[in-house]
């Protein structure tokens, strides 16, 4: 199974910093144990000061010994191994597959064909022969003839006037005397003989519309609406139409139902908005 070349160089570059990281943390350890070290060496412990006491000047002075100055070990700067820069790692990037474009076969033109030619014919069209203006059309000249002088008549004697008749009145025809008419002579009167007697229908007496009843009072619409609407499904309503149709016509029909006539027209063609029947 072979690794991506970039997860290779992935490992590779954090195998070098851990090793790189341990070695720094090396050098930083033992560069604080040689400091401890120097220290230890520097500070070493003295002992108390005494108080000077003037020795009594012996007549004998002791030989002096050179005193040659202790000098601090010199201290090695620790060794830093050379660092390697590490290439900065970049995240992986997705490189998407490349597709190719399919490759299309270049289509290739139709030969151009040459231009079509019509056959040239070798009649030759008529030659129209040359149009000759029309001449020019000179109205004739009517020959001018001398004014001829009428001929003169000689004086008519003068014609005289018809005599007109005189006017004769037409003849009046006398009036007829007007003519005296005899009357005839009167004739006695003669019985005339009895016809047998015919059975005539009865005479039937005009129709009179029936009476109202006596007009009653407003007190009294709502008790007689009441009993006309007792029976109704929406009572209420039928309690309003009555009592206003009481109002107006002054009667309410016997009832529950029907017997409007009674009432005459006015209970009778009172309709609503809608035309419908308003008194119940």
């Amino acid at each position: 199974m072979r690794l991506h070349p970039f997860l290779i160089s992935h490992r590779m570059s954090l195998s070098l910093l851990s090793v790189f990281i341990f070695l720094q943390v090396f050098t930083n350890v033992v560069f604080a144990a040689s400091n401890e070290e120097s220290n230890a060496l520097v500070s070493l412990p003295t002992s108390p000061t005494s108080p000077a006491i003037k020795p009594p000047s012996p007549s004998y002075k002791p030989p002096s010994f050179p005193t040659t100055p202790i000098k601090p070990p010199t201290i090695t700067p620790p060794v830093k191994p050379p660092t390697t820069p590490v290439p900065p790692t970049s995240p992986p990037t997705y490189k998407p597959p490349t597709v190719k474009p399919p490759t299309t076969t270049p289509v290739k033109p139709p030969p151009v064909q040459p231009p079509y030619k019509p056959p040239t014919s070798r009649v030759k069209p008529p030659t129209m022969p040359p149009v000759k203006p029309p001449p020019t059309y000179k109205p004739p000249t009517p020959p001018v003839k001398p004014p001829t002088m009428p001929p003169v008549k000689p004086p008519t004697a003068p014609v005289k006037p018809t005599p007109i008749p005189p006017y004769k009145a037409p003849p009046v025809k006398p009036t007829p005397p007007p003519q005296v008419t005899t009357p005839p002579p009167a004739k006695p009167p003669v019985n005339p003989i009895p016809s047998p007697p015919v059975n005539a229908p009865p005479v039937k007496p005009p129709y009179k519309p029936p009476t109202p009843p006596p007009v009653r009072p407003r007190i009294n619409c709502v008790s007689l609406c009441g009993t006309r609407c007792g029976q109704h499904s929406r009572k209420n309503v039928c309690m309003r139409a009555c009592v206003t149709c009481c109002y107006r016509c002054k009667c309410v029909p016997p009832g529950t139902y029907g017997n409007k006539e009674k009432c005459g027209s006015c209970y009778v063609n009172m309709k609503t908005r809608g035309g419908r029947p308003k008194c119940p």
